[in-house]
């Protein structure tokens, strides 16, 4: 998704997190909001995928709806800058009909007001502040310890959390942030514990419309972005060819073919552990070579594409190329 208004800053999604979130520390004292946690059933027989693609179409996932609902009733007590839902898109004419947003609201002078829309820092930490900014934090998920995934509907931020912030600006429907909280490490590095959580988040949404983002940091934060989109994005509609299958019951990697930006599909419809660590192994192994890239996981979390960015071109987010 582009927005055709010119701006200075190419690295859109990345420049409003960093105003908006202002550092990756924050501090939970005092906070206590609703907590989903994941079960721990797929770790016995690894069937995550099949655990949860068993619902039918109309029936809507906890998670899913929590999500939205927490969204939507910020959408409504006006804690965004402009409705998401008024702006206009088109489709750009072309073999591989990409969309533009045309969002007059959304200009980078929105951006540069800390006062209102900056969370707070004590001490270089990241505090909420108890009128405003707290209704910014919808939710946190976490691994929990019974067999099944359970909302508790009010609770203190554990450690090893996701925190899921809303975006003032957003891009699209249900415009969200996925941020690490207490996690070990996790300034510069995506390890694979953090990664199997988010990759796990669109599972557990089971909304194929839900689409998660991610920026190779350069800036030491590590979180990732989601939002709704109804269509598939031009990326989803290109052809593969397949370098590397494992059968039926595997990963499968692919090369997109005939797409303006070198890109790999990390795929499988059961193998959910695996998939992840090699795509954890091979984030780190671009990370050791510099080389910047970027993710979407979509399809439910069975599909992760990777996008390889060449060293010295400017960082361009995921959301802008598809």
């Amino acid at each position: 998704m582009v927005t055709v208004k010119p701006i200075a800053d190419n690295n859109l999604l990345l420049r409003c997190a960093t105003e908006q979130l202002g550092c990756p520390h924050f501090c939970s004292q005092g906070i206590k909001i609703p907590i989903y946690c994941f079960g721990t059933k797929y770790l016995i027989d690894n069937s995550l995928f099949g655990g949860v693609s068993h619902m039918s179409e109309e029936e809507q996932s906890l998670l899913d709806s929590l999500l939205l609902a927490q969204w939507e009733e910020r959408m409504w007590k006006g804690h965004f800058k402009y409705d998401i839902t008024a702006s206009e898109i088109k489709v750009i004419r072309g073999r591989r009909k990409f969309l533009a947003q045309l969002n007059s609201d959304r200009s980078m002078d929105g951006l540069q007001d800390l006062k209102k829309h900056k969370m707070c820092h004590q001490e270089d930490v990241l505090v909420f502040e108890q009128t405003k900014h707290c209704e910014e934090l919808l939710f946190c998920i976490t691994n929990g310890d019974k067999a099944d995934s359970e909302l508790i509907p009010s609770a203190a931020v554990p450690n090893d959390a996701i925190l899921i912030v809303i975006n003032v600006n957003p891009i699209e429907y249900g415009h969200v942030f996925l941020v690490p909280h207490a996690f070990d490490r996790l300034d510069q590095v995506l390890d694979a514990r953090f990664l199997e959580m988010v990759v796990r988040v669109a599972v557990e949404i089971n909304n194929c419309s839900f689409r998660l983002f991610y920026n190779c940091p350069r800036h030491s934060r590590v979180y990732f972005q989601a939002c709704y989109f109804p269509d598939l994005l031009p990326v989803e509609h290109m052809p593969v060819d397949i370098l590397f299958d494992a059968g039926q019951k595997g990963i499968h990697i692919s090369t997109v073919i005939d797409y303006p930006i070198k890109t790999l599909l990390f795929a499988s419809n059961c193998n959910f552990k695996i998939m992840v660590e090699v795509l954890a192994e091979t984030c780190s192994c671009l990370l050791d070579k510099d080389i910047p890239y970027n993710l979407m996981i979509s399809d439910c979390g069975k599909k992760v594409f990777l996008f390889l960015q060449r060293t010295g071109e400017k960082h361009i987010c995921t959301c802008a190329h598809t």
